[in-house]
């Protein structure tokens, strides 16, 4: 019995000896702090605006997802990974940032523009209906400051700064949160929309004065001409970014406007509830994703090194998902009951799905982020579109059968046959033996 003991001790020694538990260690603290606020701005934002607005928000907060996106030009991994690879030279640091700068000002107010011009065609599109012109004005105002935040965040990320990396994005929670009530309790629904596209340009503000020190936050290195071979390899990013954020959330518009149009808007707002509820446990895995695994990733560039890497990561979160979810399931009514009102309660229906549709699809993550990190753009554009097409289909044919269930369904489907393409795209890597 001692023996087994001293194993277990041993083994639990050795686990938080990793890189990876260490980081994500640290990194719990802000996921934590963000689930907290998220949780009590979901909650207030279901009591006021109900299913209903719910379902709004979310198709809003998709388009944001690829304004945003389009604002920082989508090279933030390639800031992430660049800046990693080459922090300990100063003149490659200098042209990295420099170019990443001025690539970024150009984006966002070329997106800020077009927004405030084509205010009226995006609220009848976005919104399915007039009268919210002023959510896309006040957004193409304010876009500039969030793409700098994003700049920001990613250049720590680079550095691998974990504590002031983790510090920002408690903070910017924080003060998300309460910008967000402010504006929901003023304002009801006009409130929420104003606040989903404005309160991450607010936090730039808080960014900038806790970076404001840093030995690589000099003017000298935002200051030479753009660089075209850095901007060509920055481009490959921006392909494989806006092939996920253009391909995910379009997939989830479409799917939401068939709901909204022919099933119901209030199962609608189930269905964008059941995401956002995705949304916060998967940030959990993706923060030490984002924080630890792509910077590492990008470092190995020996085979056996990285299978150790893949291994170790699916050997410590896989258990910890497979317990989590279980939790989650068993957990649901009480969740949603928390979180929501009664109203949501049919929507325990779209866990099961969910769930397993999640572990697949964090499982093939583990896989998938190697084509981040080695700049695999074609074969990541490629699934991107493949799968995204794939989600969507899958999700109307089960939805003939069962109703909004049905793209939950789909999700699982998608998400296990991405998981094994992932496997046969990295064979190579993960039984290699020399």
């Amino acid at each position: 019995m001692g023996r087994i003991i001293d194993n277990i001790g041993q083994f639990v020694k050795k686990v938080f000896r990793q890189d990876i538990v260490k980081v994500f260690s640290f990194t719990s603290i802000s996921t934590i702090v963000k689930m907290l606020t998220s949780f009590i701005s979901m909650k207030v934002i279901a009591i006021v605006i109900g299913p209903s607005g719910v379902a709004l928000l979310g198709q809003l907060s998709n388009f944001s997802s690829i304004a945003m996106t389009a604002a920082s030009g989508g090279i933030n991994n390639g800031i992430t990974k660049y800046v990693a690879e080459f922090r300990q030279s100063d003149s490659k640091v200098k042209t990295l940032l420099s170019t990443a700068l001025k690539i970024t000002i150009i984006c966002s107010l070329i997106c800020g523009i077009l927004m405030i011009a084509f205010n009226s065609f995006l609220s009848r599109t976005i919104m399915l209906a007039n009268g919210y012109e002023y959510v896309f004005i006040i957004f193409g105002i304010t876009i500039l400051f969030y793409a700098l935040n994003a700049l920001l965040v990613s250049i720590l990320n680079g550095y691998k700064d974990f504590k002031k990396y983790v510090t920002v994005n408690i903070v910017g929670s924080v003060v998300g949160l309460i910008f967000t009530l402010i504006f929901v309790f003023t304002l009801g629904l006009k409130g929420a929309l104003i606040s989903a596209v404005t309160f991450q340009s607010v936090i730039f503000v808080i960014t900038l004065w806790m970076v404001r020190k840093l030995p690589w936050f000099k003017k000298s290195n935002f200051q030479e001409k753009i660089d075209r071979y850095t901007t060509k390899k920055y481009f490959g990013y921006a392909l494989m970014t806006f092939a996920t954020i253009i391909t995910v959330p379009i997939a989830q518009l479409v799917l939401r406007s068939y709901v909204i149009s022919n099933i119901s808007i209030v199962e609608a707002g189930w269905w964008e509830s059941m995401n956002k509820i995705s949304s916060m446990y998967l940030m959990v895995i993706t923060s030490s994703f984002s924080v630890y695994y792509l910077p590492r990733l990008s470092e190995i560039h020996d085979k056996l090194e990285l299978k150790k890497e893949i291994f170790t990561a699916y050997k410590l979160i896989i258990p910890l998902i497979i317990v989590g979810f279980a939790a989650i399931y068993f957990l649901r009514f009480l969740i949603i009951r928390v979180l929501f009102t009664p109203d949501f309660l049919p929507m325990e229906n779209l866990f099961i799905w969910q769930l397993a549709g999640d572990f697949f699809k964090i499982s093939s993550w583990l896989l998938s982020f190697l084509m981040v990190a080695k700049s695999m753009t074609k074969s990541f554009i490629a699934t991107e579109i493949l799968f995204s097409a794939l989600f969507v289909g899958l999700s109307f044919i089960f939805m003939k059968f069962n109703g909004v269930v049905g793209i939950t369904q789909g999700y699982l489907v998608t998400y296990f046959i991405y998981m094994i393409t992932m496997v046969i795209l990295f064979k190579n890597t993960i039984f290699a033996h020399k």
